[in-house]
C-alpha cells in the first residue's frame, strides 16, 4: 500500500525534508523497534489482490478511462522513460508535485491519474510513498462538516480552525471541551441511585426485619414495630451512602487508568491528555497498539492500518491512505481510506489526523445512540419466556447474585444463612409443639435475626473501595474487581524487563566499529537523554563530532543508527511545557532503545534532524520492526552522491546471518555479541548496502533490501535495573512467589540482569542447570508433556515473543499455579487475558493491552506489583478477620437462643435471654463498626512470609472455619453462664411471666439476666475485634518486630485508630442502653444492673483466656497461620531457594503446591 512520508505546503521547501501536506514537520512516537514486546506480525493488505483497493472502487491499471472517478484527490502512481521517481499533478492542480515509489510497471496515462489506486504492494511486502509540496491555496474538496473523508485535510483544518504544525493551544482546547462536551459515549449503564438503593432493600437482612416488624405490628406491639422499623430505614440509609461513595470511588479510580492520547498543542509539542478530553480540531497521533480516540481525517501517516471490525464487521485490517481525498460524501463507511475512526484499533503502522467528531457524534456515538435501547435479551421468546427471563435477572440483581466471584459468594452465604435462619424458626416452633403465640412468634424472628450477618456485603463493599484506592496510591489502577480478590493469592509473577525490572532508560555504553582502533566506549552518562552528558573515548582518547571526518566507518555506523530510528530528542526551550520523558532540560518521544541510539548520534552532532536538515537526505521506504524477523530497515536517497542507501538494525542473530561475510567472520562477530551481552548490554548489529536504484520493485523489496549487506558495527545499550528492583525479588521469594523473566533480549544479557537483580541465584540445582535459562525457540519447540517434565519452569526466557508468554501462562495453569502476566505490547493481549491477573503498563502500555488487562501499572515498575501483592494479601486478611467476627457474634447468639429454649416460664413459654432489639443493636450498631475496622486493618508484618493463600478454597479457609466455630461456642456459653448466675444463683430461678411481652412484677430477674447476657455479649464483641487482628499471635504480642514489652499492646491496638475507638465507642455505648430509664425496659426489655458488673467482668476475663489458649495450642503445634510465625527471612530465602518450603497454601498451612514443580 502507498503511505505518504512527506508533504510540505511550500514549494520551495527542501525536497529532502519529510514534510506532509499541511507543512507539518512533526516527529511521531515510536511505535515499532527492538523493544522487549514487538508490534504485531505483518498481515496481508487488504482489497482486491492486486493491492489495497476497497472492494467497491475500480482497479484499473490498463488506463482505461471507463472506470475511473472524476475529481479525485489522491497519490497517483505515475511516471515517465521508465522512471518511477516522477512529478506528477495530484487531482490535476498544478503545482502539485509527487514522487511516487509506490507502483511497480508501466506508466499510467493521464486518465489514470483519477482512479483511486493506492496500493499495488504485493501481499508480504512494505511500502512507503514519499509525497512533496502541495500548495497551500488547493480548494480540491471543500468541508461543510459533515463529509471530512470528501475535504481536503486544509479545508477540514480551515474550517476547524487550526494549525497542522502547532494546534491547538491549551485555552482554545478547553474552550471547545466546555462548548462539545466530553470525547465519552453517555450510557444509560453504570451505577445509578436507585440501583444502590435497590441493593439495600433487597437483601436477607432487610427480609428479616421485614418479617419482624410485621409480626410486631401484628401483635400491637407498636414501640417494637416502631423500632424496627428505624432500624430497617437506618440501615437502608447508612448502606446507601457508604455504598454509593464506595461505588463512586471505584468509578474514579478505574477512570485513572482510561485510555491516554497523544496530541500537538501549545507551538507543536507533543502532549499527553486523557482521551475523553479530546476535542475537535485536536491534532492526534496514533501508533500501533493505540485505539483511536475520536474520528480522525488523516493527514500523515506510514504503514498505516486499523481494526474496525467494531463498526464495519470487516475482519482484516484496513490499509489507510493518509492523502487521499473521496470524491463524494456517501463513500461506505469501510472504504473511507482517509478516515480512522473511534475505538478501531491501530494494527500497523503510525499516523497523524485531525479530529472531527468526538463522542456521540463520531460514527461508534451514533451506534452507541440507536443502541439506546435495552437490548431484548429474550428476543424470539413467547410471552411467558420473556417473563421469566426478566424474573430471572430481576431475582439475580435483588438476591445479589451478580459482581465479583468473591461478591456472588457471599452473597450466596447469606442466602444460605437466610435459609438456616428459616430452619432455626422452624426449630423453635416445634419445641413449641407448633402452638404459634405472640411469644412463640417473637422468639423464632429473634433467632432468624440472630443467625444473619447484617453488615457483611456492605463492609465487603466499603473494604474493597478502599483496596482499590490504596492500590492507587501504589500506582496500581484496578480494572476489574476480581483482579483486587486474586493478586494476593498469585504464585508466580512474569515479568518484563525493559521499564519494569529495570529502569527503560537506555544508555549506548560500548560500540564496536571496524576500522577503529579500539571499543568506542561512553564514559559518565548520568542523562539518558542529554548528548552533552558524559564523553566518548576509544581506549584513552576522547572524541567528539570533529573526529567523523577522519573515520568514514564511524560516520556511517552514525548514519545507520540516526536514520533507521524513529525516535525523537529535542533540548526543550520551556520546561514548563510537559513531555512525554523529562530528563532535566532534554526529552525524548520514542522507545528506549531508538532514543539511546539517537543520542548517541548527537554526541557527534549526526543526529537524524542534523542529517535530514543537510539535505542531503530523502527517505524512501521503511520496513518496521517484525517480530518474527526482529529487525528494521529504512531506505534514503542521498542526493549529494545521488545514491540509494540502505541501512538496518536488528537483534545480532538474526542481522549477522544475512550479512554479506565469509562465516568465519560473522562467527567472530557472534562472538562479539556474546562478550558484550555477558555484561549485561542489549546489542544490536547495523549494517549497509546501497542500492541499485530507487524503483519500488527494489526498494519495497524488503527481502532483497535485507540481504547480502556489509557489516557497519554493534552497539551496546545498557538498561540499569531499578534500585527497588532487587529488594522486590527478594520480598517475592521470601513469600513464596516466583519470579519468571520473560524479555526480548538476548540470553546473556537477560541472563546477566536476572541475576543483578536476584532472580537468578548463584546457586543453581545440577537438575535445573539445563532449563532455568531458556530462549523462546528452545522453550516453544518443546511439547506440553516435555514441559511439564521439567523440574521447574524456566525462570528466564529470551527472545520471548507473545505466543511464548501464552505458553508459558498455560504451562503455569496446568501445575496449578495463579499467575500475573505483565504486558504493553498489542500481542501481550491473548497472554494477559489469559492470565490469572493481567497487568498491562500505563507508561508504555498500549490501549490494547489495558483493555485486555486487570491491573494497569501507573509507573511501570516492578516494585509496584509487589505492592499489589502485598496490598492483595492485606485485603484477603481483612476479609477472613471481619467475615470471622461477624459469624463469630452470629454463632454465639444462635447457641445462646436455641439452649435458651429450655428456659420456660410459668406459662410454659420459653424466655429468651436476649430480646429482638438486643440482638439487632448488638449486630446493627456494636458489630458493624468492628467489622469495618477490621477491613482497614493494615497488613500484618509476617504477610509477606507466609506462603499465597489458596484462592480455590477462598476465604472460608479451615482455620477460619473452626476458629469462628471455637470462639462462637466460647462466646455463646458465656453469655449463657451469665444468664445462668443470674437468675439462679442470685435468683430463685422465677422466670416470671410475660417477659417476653413486656416488664412486670414478675420479670426483675429475667430483665436484669438479659441485661447481664447484653453487656457480656458486648465486651466480648469488643476483645474478639482485637484479637481477630491475628488468628495465632497473641494480642499481647501481635507485633514483636516493633514493639515488645508488657506495654507493647498499646502501640499495636493504637495503629489502627478506626478500630480503636469503634471499640471505645461499643464500650461507652453499652452503658446507657442499660441505664437510660424507661427506654431500657420498654425498648430494650431489659433493666439496670449492678453487682452483675462482676460477672461481665469475669466473663470477659475467662474469654480472653479461652482464646488465648486456644492461640497458644495453635503456636504449639503448628496450627493454621501459627506454622509461620517463626520463620526467619535469612532460613526463608536459603529454603526458597533449595525449593524447599514454598509453593501455595492454604491459611491452615497445608502446602497444597511444591515449589519445585513451579
Amino acid at each position: 500500500m502507498v503511505n505518504p512520508t512527506s508533504l510540505s505546503a511550500s514549494p520551495a521547501a527542501s525536497p529532502s525534508t519529510l514534510q506532509h501536506s499541511s507543512g507539518v514537520n512533526h516527529t511521531s512516537i515510536a511505535d515499532e523497534g527492538c523493544n522487549d514486546d514487538p508490534p504485531p506480525i505483518l498481515s496481508p493488505p487488504v482489497g482486491n489482490s492486486a493491492g489495497g483497493v476497497p472492494s467497491n472502487l475500480p482497479d484499473d491499471r490498463s488506463g482505461s478511462s471507463s472506470n475511473t472517478i472524476p475529481n479525485t484527490s489522491y497519490l497517483t502512481p505515475g511516471g515517465s522513460n521508465g522512471s518511477n521517481n516522477t512529478t506528477t499533478s495530484v487531482g490535476g492542480h498544478p503545482g502539485s508535485r509527487v514522487y511516487d515509489y509506490g507502483f511497480s510497471g508501466k506508466p499510467l496515462p493521464a486518465t489514470a491519474a483519477s482512479s483511486p489506486i493506492y496500493d499495488s504492494t504485493p501481499s508480504g511486502q512494505s511500502s512507503t510513498t514519499a509525497v512533496n509540496t502541495i500548495t497551500a491555496n488547493s480548494t480540491v474538496g471543500s468541508f461543510d462538516g459533515v463529509a471530512p473523508h470528501a475535504a481536503s485535510v486544509e479545508a477540514v483544518s480551515s474550517l476547524l480552525k487550526v494549525d497542522l504544525k502547532n494546534g491547538l493551544t491549551t485555552q482554545d482546547a478547553k474552550a471547545r471541551l466546555e462548548k462539545d462536551g466530553m470525547n465519552s459515549l453517555t450510557s444509560d449503564k453504570g451505577v445509578t441511585w436507585y440501583s444502590v438503593l435497590l441493593r439495600q432493600v433487597s437483601n436477607s437482612l432487610t427480609l428479616v426485619l421485614l418479617i419482624a416488624m410485621a409480626a410486631s405490628y401484628g401483635m400491637f406491639d407498636f414501640i417494637e414495630g416502631s423500632v424496627i422499623t428505624a432500624v430497617i430505614v437506618l440501615n437502608i440509609v447508612i448502606g446507601f451512602v457508604q455504598d454509593w461513595k464506595a461505588e463512586k470511588t471505584m468509578q474514579s479510580l478505574q477512570s485513572l487508568s482510561a485510555p491516554i492520547a497523544s496530541v500537538i498543542r501549545n507551538n507543536g509539542h507533543v502532549e499527553k491528555i486523557k482521551a475523553e478530553e479530546i476535542v475537535p480540531g485536536d491534532i492526534v497521533k496514533i501508533v500501533v497498539g493505540d485505539v483511536v480516540p475520536a474520528d480522525l481525517r488523516l493527514f500523515e501517516g506510514m504503514n498505516f492500518e486499523t481494526n474496525e471490525a467494531l463498526l464495519t464487521g470487516e475482519s482484516l485490517p484496513v490499509a489507510k491512505t493518509p492523502l487521499m481525498t473521496l470524491p463524494h460524501a456517501d463513500f461506505p463507511l469501510g472504504d473511507r481510506t482517509n478516515m480512522a475512526y473511534a475505538s478501531s484499533t491501530v494494527s500497523k503502522g503510525r499516523a497523524v489526523g485531525i479530529a472531527v467528531a468526538t463522542g456521540m457524534n463520531s460514527e461508534v456515538g451514533k451506534i452507541a445512540e440507536l443502541l439506546r435501547g435495552k437490548r431484548d435479551e429474550d428476543a424470539g421468546k413467547g410471552f411467558f419466556g420473556k417473563a421469566f427471563g426478566k424474573f430471572k435477572r430481576g431475582g439475580k440483581n435483588i438476591l445479589g447474585l451478580v459482581g465479583t466471584p468473591l461478591q456472588v459468594k457471599l452473597s450466596k452465604f447469606a442466602l444460605l444463612l437466610f435459609g438456616f435462619a428459616i430452619l432455626l424458626a422452624i426449630i423453635v416452633f416445634s419445641a413449641a409443639k407448633w402452638k404459634i403465640t405472640d411469644e412463640v412468634l417473637i422468639y423464632g424472628i429473634c433467632v432468624a435475626v440472630a443467625v444473619i450477618p447484617e453488615s457483611l456485603i456492605a463492609v465487603l463493599t466499603i473494604t474493597m473501595a478502599v483496596g482499590t484506592k490504596t492500590m492507587a496510591k501504589g500506582h496500581v489502577i484496578v480494572r476489574k474487581m476480581q483482579a483486587l480478590e486474586a493478586v494476593g493469592g498469585v504464585t508466580n509473577i512474569c515479568s518484563d524487563k525493559t521499564g519494569t525490572l529495570t529502569q527503560g532508560k537506555m544508555i549506548a555504553r560500548k560500540a564496536y566499529i571496524p576500522g577503529l582502533d579500539g571499543m568506542l566506549t561512553v564514559n559518565g552518562a548520568s542523562s539518558p537523554f542529554d548528548p552533552n552528558s558524559g564523553n566518548c573515548t576509544i581506549g584513552d582518547t576522547v572524541i567528539d563530532g570533529g573526529f567523523v571526518a577522519k573515520a568514514p566507518a564511524l560516520e556511517k555506523f552514525l548514519d545507520a543508527i540516526a536514520l533507521c530510528n524513529l525516535s525523537v530528542v529535542r533540548q526543550n526551550e520551556d520546561t514548563s511545557i510537559s513531555s512525554e520523558k523529562p530528563a532535566g532540560t532534554w526529552s525524548a518521544d520514542g522507545e528506549p532503545t531508538e532514543i539511546s541510539l539517537q543520542v548517541l548520534a548527537m554526541r557527534f552532532n549526526h543526529g537524524k534532524p542534523d542529517l535530514i536538515a543537510s539535505g542531503n537526505w530523502e527517505q524512501l521506504a521503511e520496513h518496521p520492526f517484525d517480530s518474527t524477523i526482529k529487525r528494521m530497515s529504512v531506505v534514503y536517497k542521498n542526493t549529494g552522491s545521488n545514491t540509494v542507501e540502505a541501512f538496518m538494525k536488528g537483534a545480532g542473530e538474526v542481522v549477522i546471518p544475512t550479512l554479506n561475510l565469509p562465516e568465519s567472520e560473522k562467527a567472530e562477530i557472534m562472538n562479539l555479541v556474546e562478550r558484550l551481552a555477558g555484561e549485561g548490554l542489549r546489542v544490536l548489529c547495523t549494517a549497509h548496502k546501497t542500492l541499485p536504484s530507487s524503483e519500488k520493485s527494489v526498494i519495497d523489496n524488503r527481502a532483497s533490501v535485507e540481504s547480502g549487506m556489509s557489516f557497519v558495527g554493534l552497539v551496546g545499550l545498557y538498561d540499569p535495573p531499578r534500585l527497588e528492583t532487587f529488594d522486590a525479588v527478594r520480598k517475592c521469594k521470601v513469600a513464596g512467589v516466583k519470579v519468571h523473566m520473560l524479555t526480548g533480549d538476548h540470553i546473556r544479557t537477560a541472563t546477566a540482569i536476572a541475576h543483578e537483580v536476584g532472580i537468578l541465584s548463584p546457586a543453581i540445582p545440577a537438575s535445573q542447570a539445563n532449563t532455568i535459562v531458556m530462549t523462546a525457540g528452545q522453550f516453544d519447540a518443546m511439547s506440553e508433556e516435555d514441559i511439564d517434565r521439567l523440574e521447574a519452569l524456566p525462570l528466564v526466557i529470551a527472545r520471548c515473543s507473545p505466543a511464548t508468554k501464552v505458553r508459558m501462562v498455560e504451562a503455569l495453569h496446568r501445575r496449578g499455579a495463579f499467575c500475573v502476566m505483565t504486558g504493553d505490547g498489542v500481542n501481550d493481549s491473548p497472554a494477559l487475558k489469559r492470565a490469572d491477573v493481567g497487568i498491562a503498563m500505563g507508561l508504555s502500555g498500549s490501549d490494547v493491552a489495558k483493555d485486555a488487562s486487570d491491573l494497569v501499572l501507573t509507573d511501570d515498575n516492578f516494585a509496584s506489583i509487589v505492592r499489589a501483592v502485598e496490598e492483595g494479601r492485606r485485603l484477603f486478611d481483612n476479609i477472613q478477620k471481619f467475615i470471622m467476627h461477624l459469624l463469630i457474634s452470629n454463632i454465639s447468639q444462635v447457641v445462646l437462643l436455641l439452649i435458651g429454649l429450655a428456659f420456660a416460664d410459668s406459662s410454659g413459654v420459653s424466655v429468651f435471654p436476649l430480646s429482638p432489639l438486643e440482638i439487632l443493636w448488638v449486630n446493627m450498631i456494636t458489630s458493624s463498626f468492628l467489622a469495618l475496622g477490621l477491613g482497614l486493618e493494615e497488613a500484618q508484618p509476617d504477610i509477606m512470609t507466609r506462603p499465597p493463600h489458596d484462592l480455590r478454597a477462598g476465604v472460608f479457609t479451615w482455620e477460619v472455619i473452626i476458629d469462628k466455630m471455637i470462639y462462637g461456642v466460647f462466646m455463646g456459653v458465656l453469655c449463657l453462664v451469665s444468664f445462668v448466675i443470674v437468675i439462679y444463683g442470685y435468683g430463685n430461678g422465677n422466670l416470671g411471666h410475660g417477659c417476653n411481652h413486656a416488664f412486670n412484677d414478675t420479670c426483675v430477674d429475667v430483665f436484669r439476666a438479659r441485661a447481664t447476657v447484653f453487656a457480656v455479649l458486648s465486651f466480648l464483641l469488643l476483645l474478639t475485634a482485637w484479637e481477630v487482628k491475628h488468628f495465632s499471635r497473641s494480642l499481647f504480642n501481635l507485633d514483636p518486630a516493633r514493639h515488645r514489652g508488657p506495654f507493647s499492646i498499646i502501640h499495636t491496638l493504637w495503629y489502627n485508630q478506626f478500630l480503636f475507638w469503634a471499640v471505645f465507642a461499643g464500650f461507652v455505648i453499652t452503658f446507657p442502653v442499660i441505664y437510660i430509664p424507661t427506654f431500657n425496659t420498654v425498648v430494650f426489655k431489659h433493666m439496670a444492673i449492678t453487682w452483675e458488673w462482676g460477672v461481665v467482668v469475669g466473663c470477659s476475663a475467662t474469654y480472653l483466656a479461652l482464646v488465648e489458649s486456644w492461640k497458644a495450642i495453635k503456636r504449639w503445634k503448628k496450627i493454621g497461620s501459627a506454622k509461620f510465625l517463626n520463620r526467619v527471612q535469612a532460613d526463608l530465602e536459603e529454603g526458597l531457594e533449595s525449593g524447599v518450603a514454598s509453593g501455595r497454601s492454604s491459611r491452615s498451612g497445608t502446602i497444597v503446591e511444591d515449589q519445585t514443580k513451579m
